[in-house]
């Protein structure tokens, strides 16, 4: 039987939540930048890589590690 590691779990959730919240908060700053299509570009970019390593984290927590026998 695997033991869960609601840590990682714990971790992952709270940086996929700064991930959405990061690309909603600079979606608002588009209308006062110079170039907001790159802006909007790079932010996905950021929050699309911290997303993903935020998922990979999760997938890891929930798979687990064996417990001890």
């Amino acid at each position: 039987m695997r033991k869960r590691n609601w840590r990682l779990i714990a971790v992952g959730v709270v940086l996929l939540a700064l991930a959405a919240l990061f690309f909603l908060s600079m979606r608002d700053m588009t209308p006062w930048s110079n170039d907001p299509v790159a802006l909007m570009r790079t932010v996905g970019e950021v929050s699309g890589a911290i997303g993903g390593i935020s998922i990979v984290m999760i997938v890891f927590g929930l798979i687990g590690r064996k417990a001890p026998a």
